[in-house]
């Protein structure tokens, strides 16, 4: 499939938005709550940057991110690049590449380093960047994700593909895609089903178009199959927090999840880990106070 190109900033953004230019010339959008300044012009709180899952937006952590920045944080969000608002470039879909665009975003923000929080795919992806740049990454939050090992449930990458490959949802009508969200997720609020719409570009005649392109969500998704957490996590020496959402959704998958922790724990010795249940897997998005209450609690 061919890119859909790079998407222009609009000419002024809004407060606390901002776009920042990473490897080969690509430019990402970046959302940021600044902290409120204590007397010596310093915040009183945690720098956190916030990462989005495959397929997925930054406007998804806003709930949380507004959460801890009541609670006195620093908070950024980024949408990776081909998600969301950020640039759609034909290469870079893999984690030495995304991982070299969060350092670029940490110097675009001005921060030496980060609590990093990532869901589902996030996750597994602030842990990685522990392991390549300790020096960036104070702690690591992964919600639902940062420990997904989707070898263990699917050793072969065929079988994988045939599992989780993207449903094809261009052209469904806005109206129906929001009306279906309301369906399976009836406790979301507005918020949550808005920032969960905008995963999708909305064309002129009322459909829409996945942000992500197709064969780009599959060399993300075949990149997360390839990333096996139990045999880098030894490498990881800040504070790991996983929370994990249980029980929740047709498609229960608790029991892979918790062989993955138990993995994770094995791996690294000491782990924070917190289930919530029942939850769904975009927990950040239908809880979105308590996932920041924990991340408050737990890393400060």
């Amino acid at each position: 499939m061919t890119g859909l190109g790079p998407r222009p900033a609009t000419a002024s953004p809004a407060p606390g938005e901002r776009r920042v230019r990473v490897g080969g010339g690509v430019s990402l959008h970046v959302h940021e709550w600044a902290p409120r300044l204590t007397a010596n012009g310093d915040g009183d709180g945690q720098r956190w940057l916030c990462v989005h899952g495959l397929a997925s937006n930054g406007r998804t952590w806003d709930g949380v991110a507004r959460r801890l920045h009541e609670l006195g944080h620093h908070v950024a969000t980024v949408d990776l690049r081909g998600h969301g608002r950020s640039d759609n470039p034909e290469d870079g879909y893999d984690f030495p590449t995304l991982c070299a665009d969060l350092v670029a975003v940490l110097d675009g923000l001005g921060w030496d380093d980060a609590v990093v929080a990532g869901q589902s795919t996030g996750g597994n992806l602030a842990v990685d960047l522990a392991v390549r740049q300790p020096g960036r990454v104070r702690a690591v939050a992964g919600i639902d994700g940062g420990a997904i090992d989707l070898q263990r449930r699917w050793p072969v990458w065929d079988d994988c593909l045939a599992a989780l490959a993207p449903p094809r949802l261009e052209g469904t009508p806005l109206a129906e895609m929001e009306a279906l969200l309301r369906r399976r997720h009836p406790d979301w609020s507005d918020d949550g089903v808005a920032a969960t719409l905008a995963n999708f570009e909305t064309r002129p005649d009322g459909t829409l178009r996945p942000w992500l392109a197709r064969d780009h969500h599959l060399r993300l998704l075949r990149a997360l199959w390839e990333h096996r957490p139990a045999h880098f996590l030894p490498e990881v020496a800040v504070p790991v927090l996983l929370v994990v959402a249980g029980g929740g959704g047709e498609h229960d998958d608790t029991a892979a999840k918790a062989a993955d922790v138990k993995d994770a724990a094995a791996a690294l010795g000491t782990l924070a880990v917190h289930w919530i249940a029942p939850a769904d897997h975009d927990v950040h998005v239908q809880q979105p106070r308590t996932v920041a209450d924990l991340l408050h609690a737990a890393l400060r």
